[in-house]
């Protein structure tokens, strides 16, 4: 099975309407609530897929319980660990008429020290379980800058690889404990490294710790840094709807072809596949099938250069 870590877990509410006017009054169409956060989304599109999957995390509260409810509801191997703080919501606002999203992000509870020490020996008992371990999403409040470090060793001590999708201090910071794939976006790339190219950016993540790197950049798609070689891999066109869980999506299916040891073009046309497919998606953590398989055939892979790849002094 693949082990997902959201430890800033959310509800997320979706709010459907033609069209967002600032300092005005909105009409919303439908209203959707679910439980979300990038590791829980990322479980969903996996669930989805057939592959086993455990969500871990932390959630307390009311919201917490109604993101529990909301797992099991959708059939998702429920781990998570219970604090006392209120876990968050975020608000995504998608106007249909144009295909733009806005959202409204929480910062989350307040973990204790007590409660960050139960998790770690909560993940140690999780890992000899899992094929796979994908760390994603932001830190909530109490817990170090350096947590998913601190979660990277416990995954190596247990010989599984993992997957972080994080920014700022939590991915900088992460970096010397070896993850074997990073997918920041391109403005996460840029924060890292100081540098505006994006295939600069990403050598520097590889030369400074990630075993592969793997950037996405919208509407042009991924690009790849890896010991094997360098990629860009391209949509055959833009498609309109929800981008909210579209890395999530990519983030999937790069963690299977990291169990399954399939080519790194595979990975990154599926990645690409399912990143459009989750876009066309009313929903983060779903994906439209149609839009999936026919994009999946005309994703565009061409390799970089090999002096390209040569890392960062």
């Amino acid at each position: 099975m693949i082990l997902t870590v959201t430890l800033n877990a959310a509800l997320d509410i979706t709010h459907h309407l033609d069209r967002l006017r600032p300092r005005g009054g909105n009409r919303v169409r439908t209203v959707t609530e679910r439980a979300g956060g990038k590791g829980v989304n990322v479980a969903r599109v996996l669930h989805t897929l057939g592959h086993p999957t455990v969500v871990t995390g932390l959630a307390g509260g009311l919201t917490g319980r109604a993101i529990r409810a909301d797992l099991a509801a959708a059939g998702l191997a429920d781990r998570m660990l219970t604090i006392a703080g209120e876990s968050r919501r975020t608000v995504a606002a998608v106007e249909e008429s144009v295909g733009d999203t806005t959202i409204l992000l929480e910062p989350g509870p307040v973990v204790g020290a007590e409660e960050w020490a139960w998790f770690i020996d909560h993940l140690d008992t999780l890992l000899p379980d899992a094929e796979a371990v994908v760390l994603s999403g932001s830190l909530p409040r109490g817990v170090p800058d350096d947590a998913y470090a601190h979660l990277l060793r416990l995954a190596h001590a247990r010989g599984v690889p993992a997957v972080l999708d994080a920014d700022g201090a939590a991915l900088r910071t992460a970096l010397p404990a070896r993850p074997a794939l990073v997918k920041p976006n391109a403005d996460e790339l840029a924060a890292a490294t100081g540098l505006t190219d994006p295939e600069a950016a990403a050598r520097a993540l590889h030369a400074a710790g990630a075993g592969a790197v793997v950037a996405s950049l919208g509407a042009d798609g991924l690009i790849a840094v890896t010991a094997q070689g360098g990629w860009q891999a391209r949509p055959p066109e833009r498609l309109a709807g929800n981008p909210t869980g579209a890395g999530d999506a990519a983030v999937a299916a790069l963690t299977l072809g990291l169990v399954t040891g399939e080519p790194w073009p595979d990975r990154l046309a599926e990645a690409v596949a399912l990143s459009a497919a989750a876009v066309a998606a009313p929903l983060a953590g779903d994906f439209d099938r149609a839009v999936h398989q026919a994009v999946r055939s005309r994703v565009a892979v061409r390799p970089f250069a090999t002096e390209e790849l040569k890392p960062c002094p």
